[in-house]
């Protein structure tokens, strides 16, 4: 038995498992289902699509959505240390202050921005920007990337051309404006969240960690939470927690993991044959993704990506850990209001010096070109994640609703217009070649919207399948405990009330460090009550009568 058991060895419980075992006097067991990090492409930034449908990805898919041309969308997810954070694309984004503002304007205390900023910088070593915004001796290198080709610098000066401001840091004063993203490696090498809060504390003897394992369900005494039952490779095993549970599992697992489980909303649970532990209707819902519309683009500009695998590259990432194979892929970008009075930014711009689409299948091995996607930073569309199958290692039925809601779409159509006025840019025109993807110039917004509904995909970023806050459909309090049960919490983008405006992983980490705050409080608060002795009170003998 042990003191904490954490189930998902992704970014948030990467970050758990190093903070909660800070305490020598605590034991905690980390559960992933995937296998250690040992895959090379996990380490080269470049190679990062190769990992899609791979082992060390769940690769769901969506049902059938109505609003995006009737497609079932790929939804990888990472199946392995370090979860999302072994396969993303390494961006470096908070979030604009709005968000977590709006999380506490809601009743979530502890949850505004001001709340957050002194764990943004805990968790970060900047290697760059040194100011109230950013942290230097935190596990996790951030830094500007080595080698960003002469495109993603064209991008960026073109997006002032077109009206824009430069920006050389997102994550400061103001989240407005483009330039380079900041990205989570170090010395040319992707730093996960294993590598960050993993791999420096093997050796604590109070860390037990467990990889190729399954979590079928959560084992329960009465009300209580106490442990989980965990499949190895076919063999069935339980282990038990003398303080608490915390699902870390993502958006989609963590859900279906609570369904399984008997908690959520009581019909579906029955539809299952599931028995009803705790009614909670709010379990799988106000799912939000971001989307991205790829805009791409042939080009007689070298180098771009299509050079990385080249002898001279490989060569020079293997000396040196440079040149193409240590770029993100998406090395540029920005924010922008595509609308006036807006208080935030409403679209993101991801740009890559390369062919990127559909994920990276299926794109040409010859030729040059670039890409650029504007992103929808605040859907209103919102869907569901439920149980296809009461069979723990059936995938979830996961039905994201994208663009139901006009409003989505026609942002999407405004920020591909911008994007044109990107590469209609002096800049952008010198390294134009012609139009890859679409294949032609699209002038009306009916073009643009059936482009949009066609090619539109995830960039990876579900959240709020748990949500914290007070109303019905909450499913966690504001310190991340599960409602109406006891000895359980999720910690991951399930719990976002609404989705950051930007990449995700560094609100997943900032959401880690508080609730392992928020555990150690409570359990000081739980051993001075243990602490204090029963009050004993001696009777007269009248009063006894």
């Amino acid at each position: 038995m042990v003191d904490y058991i954490i189930v998902g060895g992704g970014t948030a419980g990467c970050v758990l498992a190093n903070r909660l075992s800070e305490d020598p006097e605590l034991s905690v067991l980390l559960i992933e289902a995937g296998p250690e990090d040992k895959k090379r492409e996990i380490h080269i930034p470049a190679a990062f699509s190769e990992l899609f449908k791979t082992d060390v990805d769940w690769a769901y898919e969506s049902v059938s959505q109505p609003d995006a041309a009737g497609r079932k969308l790929f939804l990888p997810r990472g199946k392995v240390m370090g979860g999302c954070s072994s396969i993303n694309a390494m961006i470096y984004i908070r979030g604009h202050r709005l968000d977590y503002d709006h999380w506490a304007d809601e009743g979530n205390q502890g949850w505004s921005y001001d709340d957050l900023l002194p764990y943004f910088r805990k968790s970060e070593s900047n290697a760059r920007v040194h100011d109230q915004y950013h942290g230097s001796d935190g596990p996790l290198s951030i830094v500007d990337l080595h080698d960003a080709l002469p495109l993603s610098h064209d991008f960026v000066k073109a997006a002032t051309e077109a009206g824009a401001p430069a920006n050389d840091d997102f994550n400061g004063e103001e989240q407005d404006g483009f330039g380079l993203y900041q990205v989570t490696q170090q010395h040319g090498k992707r730093m996960s969240a294993a590598v960050a809060f993993i791999k420096p504390i093997r050796g604590r003897k109070n860390l037990r960690i467990v990889t190729g394992a399954m979590v079928e369900c959560l084992l329960w005494e009465g009300k209580k939470v106490v442990g989980v039952q965990l499949n190895r490779r076919g063999h069935v095993a339980w282990e038990k927690a003398r303080q608490e549970v915390i699902l870390a599992a993502g958006a989609y697992n963590s859900p279906q993991l609570l369904l399984l489980s008997g908690i959520g909303p009581a019909a579906h649970l029955q539809e299952m044959g599931i028995a009803v532990k705790s009614d909670l209707p709010g379990v799988g819902h106000n799912l939000q993704d971001h989307l991205i519309v790829p805009m791409v683009f042939d080009t007689y500009q070298q180098p771009t990506l299509q050079s990385a695998k080249s002898l001279k590259s490989i060569i020079n990432y293997v000396m040196w850990s440079e040149g193409p194979l240590s770029s993100n892929v998406a090395e540029a970008g920005g924010f922008i209001r595509t609308r006036k009075g807006l208080p935030a930014p409403d679209i993101q711009f991801h740009f890559g010096p390369g062919y990127f689409y559909n994920h990276g299948f299926g794109i040409p091995t010859s030729g040059y070109g670039y890409s650029l996607g504007p992103t929808l930073l605040q859907p209103n569309s919102t869907g569901t994640v439920t149980l296809a199958s009461p069979q723990p290692q059936a995938a979830p039925r996961i039905d994201h609703q994208y663009l139901a809601d006009e409003e989505d779409l026609q942002t999407l159509v405004r920020g591909f217009q911008y994007g044109m006025k990107i590469a209609d840019s002096p800049t952008m025109r010198k390294n134009f070649r012609g139009y890859h993807l679409p294949k032609k110039r699209l002038q009306e917004e009916g073009e643009i919207a059936d482009h949009i509904r066609q090619t539109a995909q995830t960039l990876y970023h579900p959240t709020g399948t748990a949500k914290m806050g007070h109303d019905h459909m909450a499913v966690v309090d504001d310190r991340l405990r599960v409602k109406g049960v006891e000895g359980l919490r999720v910690v991951d983008a399930s719990v976002m009330p609404n989705i950051v405006r930007g990449n995700t992983n560094a609100a997943v980490m900032v959401i880690a460090e508080r609730a392992a705050d928020l555990l150690k409080a409570d359990r000081q608060a739980q051993k001075k009550v243990v602490s204090i002795p029963a009050r004993r009170e001696v009777l007269t003998t009248e009063q006894e009568t």
